[in-house]
């Protein structure tokens, strides 16, 4: 699979609006009749002022970090900045070298810990003619003054595919890692397809003594995002499973105690390719309370769907739809307080892309949808994003600069933002 390169984050300012109005998912989809926006988007400037690509938001200790990549002479840059409740903080870098892995779908990330601490993470090719390379992470304890040498939580030594990281502070304050893992294509012996991708997790102490590399789900689509969230119960991760006869349903597996437990479909969709869709879940827990959405082709037509666990990833709901017409999926979530979840995916319509927003509650009620504001006609690509910071909301999404076309391979692209404040 080659992965296109574009990039640009967006952040909006949400307000809420006193008069919200829902409807069932169900009748909506089917009548569309306009309802009044339970919240209003707003366009925000964000501190990037040159072309980037590969943009990310990270949730985790303090607040929402923004991350993206700057590339000059050949050399790329981690750079990053965060949120802090009324306004970004300075610019730093977390990273810079050469031979670099660059997708517009497996992004380096920054994030930052409840301690202070901040962590990064990017990759390095190690046969690019095949599209193997390796994960690196790095730490910094003096908010990004200096780094520690970087390192690789996969503890194999071939040259295959070690990305999509999901990267979440554990309950003990350590750090975990959920990544796909190629081993078994350079190890395999008996599978005439050339081996699996497999679903593998580690974890580091406070000290950043590191834990064993052990299998997830030994056999998950190739190249779909990961997503991991803490729960009450522990750590949950969510992605795409692959069965021997090319069943790619979203599945969720729990770290109990010191083992992963067998993945549970969320919902059976029984979504069948031949290949990757490029096409990952999202996942938002608090508490007992968990939020999962996913796209899936129904018809072949692609949806986005949500759905909600009240025991911590063991079960889950009926599926709500997200999509007015049809979706390229792309989907991100937040759970909030109430126990409802703000959620997004692109739509696809018209022969344009957009960006939307809805609210979604866990009864099958959901809000009209929203046009993210902002976006250009036409030039929306990449892999939107959304974060929370506390009581606001914050959104990114990819679009192309100037005259290039944001789907073209390496298409030049810019940074926007936007952020959503909550009512308490």
């Amino acid at each position: 699979m080659h992965h296109r390169q574009y990039a640009v984050v967006v952040a909006c300012v949400v307000a809420v609006s006193a008069c919200s109005q829902t409807k069932p998912a169900e009748e909506k989809a089917a009548t569309k009749t306009p309802a009044a926006p339970w919240v209003t988007v707003q366009p925000l400037d964000v501190p990037v002022t040159t072309l980037a690509t590969m943009p990310q938001l990270t949730r985790a200790g303090r607040g929402v970090t923004l991350s993206w990549v700057e590339t000059s002479d050949n050399a790329a840059s981690l750079r990053f900045a965060e949120w802090t409740g009324d306004k970004w903080s300075g610019v730093s870098t977390a990273a810079t070298g050469k031979n670099w892995f660059q997708s517009w779908a497996d992004v380096p990330s920054v994030t930052r810990l409840s301690s202070g601490a901040l962590v990064a993470n990017w990759f390095v090719n190690t046969k690019p003619e095949e599209e193997a390379y390796d994960m690196l992470l790095s730490y910094s304890k003096d908010e990004g003054r200096t780094w520690a040498k970087p390192f690789k939580p996969h503890r194999d030594r071939t040259q295959t595919q070690h990305g999509f990281a999901s990267i979440v502070e554990m309950p003990d304050q350590g750090v975990g890692v959920v990544w796909l893992d190629g081993r078994d294509m350079a190890d395999n012996t008996t599978d005439p397809q050339g081996g699996v991708m497999s679903l593998r997790f580690t974890r580091f102490d406070r000290d950043w003594k590191q834990g064993p590399d052990v299998e997830v789900n030994r056999r998950v689509c190739e190249c779909c995002q990961t997503a991991a969230a803490v729960t009450a119960d522990g750590l949950v991760t969510a992605f795409r499973d692959r069965s021997e006869k090319e069943i790619r349903d979203i599945a969720v597996a729990r770290l109990d105690g010191t083992a992963w437990t067998p993945g549970t479909i969320v919902h059976a969709d029984n979504y069948e390719t031949l290949s990757c869709p490029v096409n990952g879940p999202a996942i938002s827990a608090r508490g007992r309370d968990a939020a999962v959405a996913w796209y899936t082709v129904q018809k072949d037509v692609g949806h986005a769907f949500a759905a909600f666990s009240h025991d911590a990833g063991r079960s889950w709901s009926a599926p709500i739809r997200l999509d007015e017409s049809q979706s390229l999926g792309l989907v991100d979530v937040e759970l909030l307080d109430d126990g409802s979840a703000a959620a997004t995916w692109m739509e696809f319509a018209n022969g344009r892309r957009r960006f939307m927003l809805r609210h979604v509650e866990a009864n099958g009620t959901t809000s009209s949808s929203i046009d993210v504001p902002g976006q250009e006609s036409g030039r929306v690509s990449g892999y939107p994003r959304l974060s929370r910071s506390g009581a606001a909301l914050l959104f990114t999404w990819a679009e192309g600069a100037g005259a290039a076309d944001a789907e073209a391979e390496g298409g030049a692209t810019k940074i926007k933002g936007a952020i959503a404040r909550l009512p308490r």
